[in-house]
C-alpha cells in the first residue's frame, strides 16, 4: 500500500506532547517546530485523523524544493504527480504564508502555484487549461520558508480542536487541543482525582474524561478527506468502529470541574452531555477559596483568568493568592497553571517545580508546575 509523507501540525511549544502521541499511535516521527513529520498509508491518515487529542490538522506533503523565482517555483510545482492527489473535477483553493524568503509577495505566491497545478492538470485531464472545480474540496497550501517550499493536501478540513461537542463556550475558551495537551503534560492517570477548580465550559474536564475512557476525540466529526475519491467508504467505516470498540466505559473516574459562575457549571454540563462523559464528571459551582478536599495523591489543572486588562489585574491576582493558600497544603496533590501572567509564583506565594512556556493561540503563557509527592510504592 502506498506510503505518503504526512506532518501533525500543532500549536507551539507541544510538540514534543504531540510527538509522544504519534509514537504511541505506533509512528516513527520527526519534531520540529510547530509539527511532527511521520509516514503512513490511507488508513494511517484517517486513523491519525481520528486518535490525535493535541494537533491542529494531518497533512499529505505533495512536495518540497528550494524556490527563490517565480519561474522556478512554477515549473517545481507543475512537475509534482498532482494527479494522483486531484480528479479532474477537484476543488482545490491554495492557502500561503512566507517567511524570510525572496517570493514573499504571498498572494503572488498562492496564484503561480495554482496556475502549474491548472496547467498540470489539464494536460493529464486533457482540458484547455480550463477545469470545473465542482467536485470536493482539496485545500492545498503553499509554505515557503528560507526560499524552501513546502506543498501540503489537508486532510482534515475544520481543526481538530473542533471535536463537535462545545455547544456553547464561555468569554476566553481554552481550545480542546491545548486542554487535552495539558492534561497529557500533567501526567494524569485514570485512576487519579482530577480536579479543575476554574473549569469555565468544561473543556478540561471534558478532556480528561474522553482521555479516561479512550474515546477518540475525532470519532463525532468529520474530515475533509472522508470526501474524496481516493478514500474509500469502507476503510472509513472500519477505523471508525474500530475506534468505538476501544473506548472503556467500565472504567470509573474521579473528575471534577469548578467554577464561581452557575451559569458555566450549566454550560459544561451541556457540553460533557454532548461528549458523553456527563456521568464521569461532576460539575459544581464553587469559589476556588472554599475547595477542599480528603483526598490524596490528586491532579489540579487549572486554565485561570490572565488579567491581561489592567481592570482585572487585581481580582486576578487575589485568584491567585488564593489558589497558593488553598492548593500548597495539598503536598501529594501535582498542580498546573496556565497564565500569560509571569509573576504568577509571586502571588501564589511558591517556587515552581518547573515552567513550560506554551501559546494558547498567539498569547504567549507559562505552565506553571507544582509536583506533588508520590504515593509509595506498597
Amino acid at each position: 500500500m502506498k506510503q505518503y509523507d504526512l506532518i501533525a501540525t500543532c500549536a507551539a511549544g507541544i510538540e514534543a506532547v504531540t510527538g509522544n502521541e504519534l509514537r504511541h499511535l505506533g509512528y516513527d516521527v520527526k519534531v520540529e517546530n510547530g509539527r511532527v513529520r511521520f509516514k503512513g498509508t490511507i488508513a494511517d491518515i484517517l486513523k491519525t485523523n481520528l486518535w490525535l487529542r493535541t494537533a491542529d490538522r494531518v497533512k499529505v506533503i505533495v512536495g518540497e524544493f528550494r524556490a527563490t523565482t517565480f519561474d522556478e517555483l512554477f515549473e517545481r510545482t507543475k512537475a509534482l504527480a498532482w494527479e494522483e492527489y486531484l480528479p479532474l473535477d477537484a476543488n482545490f483553493p491554495v492557502a500561503g504564508k512566507s517567511q524570510k524568503s525572496k517570493l514573499h509577495n504571498v498572494p503572488s505566491v498562492q496564484a503561480i502555484v495554482k496556475k502549474a497545478i491548472v496547467e498540470k492538470l489539464s494536460l493529464i485531464y486533457h482540458r484547455r487549461s480550463f477545469l470545473p472545480e465542482t467536485g470536493a474540496k482539496y485545500p492545498l497550501e503553499v509554505a515557503l520558508n528560507k526560499d524552501r517550499a513546502l506543498l501540503t493536501l489537508d486532510t482534515t478540513g475544520s481543526s481538530l480542536f473542533k471535536r463537535g461537542y462545545r455547544l456553547e463556550k464561555g468569554g476566553a475558551p481554552l481550545k480542546e487541543n491545548m486542554a487535552a495537551a495539558l492534561v497529557l503534560l500533567a501526567r494524569w492517570y485514570p485512576e487519579k482525582p482530577f480536579v479543575d477548580p476554574v473549569c469555565g465550559s468544561g473543556t478540561l474536564p471534558i478532556e480528561a474524561a474522553m482521555i479516561g475512557h479512550n474515546i477518540a476525540p475525532g470519532i463525532k466529526r468529520d474530515f475533509v478527506c472522508e470526501t474524496w475519491d481516493w478514500i474509500p467508504d469502507e476503510l472509513v467505516e472500519v477505523l471508525r468502529q474500530d475506534a468505538q470498540a476501544q473506548v472503556k466505559f467500565d472504567r470509573e473516574l474521579d473528575i471534577c470541574g469548578y467554577d464561581i459562575d452557575g451559569r458555566m457549571i450549566e454550560i459544561a454540563q451541556k457540553n460533557a452531555i454532548a461528549a458523553g462523559v456527563d456521568k464521569s464528571i461532576t460539575f459544581k459551582q464553587l469559589a476556588v477559596k472554599d475547595f477542599k478536599t480528603t483526598k490524596e495523591y490528586g491532579v489540579i489543572v487549572a486554565n485561570p483568568p490572565y488579567g491581561e486588562r489592567l481592570s482585572d489585574a487585581e481580582g486576578v491576582h487575589r485568584l491567585y493568592r488564593e489558589m497558593g493558600d488553598v492548593y500548597r497544603p495539598l503536598e501529594t496533590w501535582s498542580k498546573y497553571i496556565l497564565t500569560s501572567d509571569l509573576e504568577f509564583e509571586k502571588y501564589y506565594g511558591q517556587k515552581t517545580t518547573k515552567r513550560r512556556k506554551l501559546y494558547n493561540g498567539t498569547l504567549r503563557t507559562d505552565l506553571f508546575q507544582y509536583w506533588g509527592r508520590r504515593k509509595p510504592r506498597a
